[in-house]
């Protein structure tokens, strides 16, 4: 299989085109960081988008930064950094959970995943920070939608369609995202040995408090024994950990008033501004769950029924879990068994509501099993339309999500 690898938008366009009058199928990529997510595809082509690369135009004073999209996100992280920027939604790295070296991923491969971080909470999803973007679609034909302002949105939102859609729609060319500053302090509260359920009603009373809580995680013992920082993990317990950033004053008055709300759960342990970043790049990165062999799933369900979803499947495989979100996103690593638990856990969701996504599994799982959650039928038939749409003959990333999409 041969890579065509544009060094601008209007190459991308013609290699698109070429394509599509020659009938060829393509599997895009940015950084190929996600290469062993989804489901196996049998594509003529590589679209490499790694060319793609580097700054359009960066306004520090009003937020926004226009990017090629396939700007590898260690490039736009540093970039931001020198002016205390961020992206606030704190795309994951997930390289070196599926077998690549760090730092290989690229903007765009984070908003096709609409990947976001422990952030997520109080800073929204990928798609909520892409506030316009030019491309590509299966058609051959270059569009743009949006701009570089928030309220700019004319007939249909296609930043919020393209993000997420796995390259099977159109693929990026430049994009623009907003960006926000980095809290000047970060305090992290930990609580030790909770049972999963606790744990849920802990992050979730601290969601519901003034304070402005930016991150809440819960890591079962296995886990938190793969932390870094030595003094989780030689504890040999789950940890429950909360977030507050804000100025220096602010963020170490709400967290002491949090510690004295959780007082009757556990002694919490506060880390500081230094140790409290690196404990979150690991929760953002999935330290945890990097050098196993096992399958991962990516669960989305209601907060209140997530210990309860797992406890179902549990009942039946050697799990470990992590509860991102207050719970409403579980990372549940099974055991290499032929369907990576599939039957348990979508018998789970069917019971209980919610999506799951394999992350992580060999290619002979992923080929066997619904990598992706299925979708009901007034859905199906709408992606099914929404793919024709875009892209007719099928020619990217043919079959990654669903069968004929």
């Amino acid at each position: 299989m041969t890579t065509l690898a544009p060094r601008d938008a209007k190459e991308l366009q013609q290699a698109v085109e070429w394509a599509l009058n020659e009938g060829v199928t393509l599997d895009v990529r940015g950084g190929g960081s996600k290469l062993q997510l989804g489901k196996p595809m049998k594509c003529d082509q590589v679209l490499d988008l790694s060319g793609l690369s580097g700054v359009v135009d960066y306004a520090p004073e009003e937020l926004v930064v226009t990017l090629r999209a396939g700007t590898p996100l260690r490039e736009v992280e540093a970039l931001l950094a020198q002016r205390n920027q961020m992206l606030a939604f704190e795309p994951p790295d997930l390289g070196p959970l599926l077998g690549r070296s760090a730092g290989g991923g690229t903007l765009i491969g984070a908003l096709m995943g609409n990947f976001a971080g422990p952030r997520r909470l109080s800073a929204g999803a990928a798609r909520d920070h892409l506030l316009g973007f030019s491309g590509v679609n299966g058609r051959g034909e270059a569009f743009k939608s949006g701009g570089r302002v928030m309220k700019n949105v004319t007939g249909y939102d296609l930043c919020k369609a393209v993000a997420g859609s796995w390259g099977t729609l159109a693929v990026m060319a430049e994009v623009t995202m907003k960006v926000l500053p980095i809290a000047a302090e970060t305090r992290t509260l930990l609580c030790f040995g909770l049972p999963d359920q606790t744990a849920v009603d802990v992050m979730t009373l601290c969601l519901g408090t003034p304070f402005e809580v930016s991150g809440t995680v819960h890591l079962q013992a296995p886990l938190a024994a793969r932390l870094s920082d030595t003094d989780v993990a030689k504890g040999n317990a789950a940890v429950t950990a909360i977030r507050i950033e804000n100025f220096p004053s602010a963020a170490r008055y709400r967290i002491g008033k949090l510690k004295d709300r959780l007082a009757a759960y556990s002694p919490a342990v506060e880390l500081d501004t230094a140790r409290s970043r690196i404990f979150w790049e690991e929760i953002r990165t999935l330290g945890a769950f990097a050098g196993s062999d096992r399958p991962l799933w990516r669960i989305s369900t209601t907060p209140s029924r997530a210990a309860r979803l797992v406890a179902i499947i549990g009942r039946t495989l050697d799990i470990r879990v992590a509860y991102d979100w207050s719970g409403g996103l579980i990372w549940l690593e099974t055991p290499p068994t032929s369907d990576a638990g599939t039957v348990e856990i979508r018998r789970a969701i069917a019971e209980f509501g919610g999506h799951a996504t394999l992350i992580r599994a060999d290619r002979a799982t992923r080929a066997s099993v619904e990598v992706f959650q299925p979708l009901d039928p007034p859905l199906a038939a709408l992606t099914t339309r929404l793919k024709a749409s875009f892209d007719p003959a099928g020619i990217l990333n043919p079959g990654r999500m669903y069968p004929g999409v």
